[in-house]
């Protein structure tokens, strides 16, 4: 299989893996929102009240959250566009322009840093407040399912579950853009490559042509003749 195909193949395959794990972002934290009535749990703190042993929490903006979704759905879209548009490239044969390669590793890099933040947003975050549940609970997983905010009527059945199903999927998002960034990066260099190699080409030719068309040439000399011989 030529490089070309090889390329495209892989680009296909990743852009399909981070297709799914953008579902595996936007899922989770939209359920998390839903079930935390609305709050975001990301750099949230709080304290436990000795009367009846409920968290008051001081809830972080709901910007955290809808960031994370945000990305995961901007990936969603860029990964289904690319999904069809590197498979018609398959099925007529052919494959993208260089500038269409070009303009493809550069939104890769933009990706990379959008999804990299996000990853960085949901670990932190979920740092944050599980360092409030631990001062309570053994460990953060032990308060899934527990009610420790009648207040806020939050349901913390799913939230260890969810948020670390969403920062997985970050930091495995963010491995798959850096693979299709490098391949996006590697189609552009081989097209440089290429187009290196044709004005070497053209330059030779229009050598030959010169050479062709000098009076030596046409006198069947190399050199020209001398002077008493």
């Amino acid at each position: 299989m030529a490089l070309t195909n090889v390329l495209l193949v892989s680009q296909i395959a990743g852009y399909v893996v981070g297709l799914i794990l953008s579902l595996c972002i936007i899922v989770p934290m939209s359920m998390h929102l839903d079930e935390f009535n609305g709050h975001c749990l990301l750099f949230s703190s709080g304290h436990w009240q000795e009367q009846d042993g409920q968290l008051a929490v001081a809830w972080a903006p709901r910007a955290y959250c809808n960031y994370v979704i945000v990305v995961g759905v901007i990936m969603f879209l860029v990964c289904s566009v690319q999904i069809y548009r590197l498979s018609m490239f398959m099925y007529k044969g052919m494959d993208s322009s260089f500038l269409s390669a070009f303009l493809e590793a550069v939104g890769c890099m933009l990706m990379c840093g959008l999804v990299v933040s996000a990853a960085v947003m949901v670990t932190l975050g979920f740092m944050t407040w599980c360092q409030n549940i631990v001062e309570r609970f053994p460990s953060c997983e032990d308060a899934a399912g527990q009610n420790i905010d009648k207040v806020d009527n939050i349901t913390t059945r799913g939230f260890y579950i969810e948020i670390g199903t969403a920062q997985f999927g970050t930091w495995a998002a963010f491995a798959t853009m850096v693979g299709l960034a490098v391949f996006s990066t590697i189609k552009v260099c081989r097209y440089h490559q290429l187009e290196n190699i044709q004005v070497s080409m053209y330059r030779e030719r229009q050598r030959l042509v010169n050479e062709s068309g000098s009076p030596a040439a046409h006198d069947g000399r190399s050199t020209p003749p001398l002077d008493g011989h």
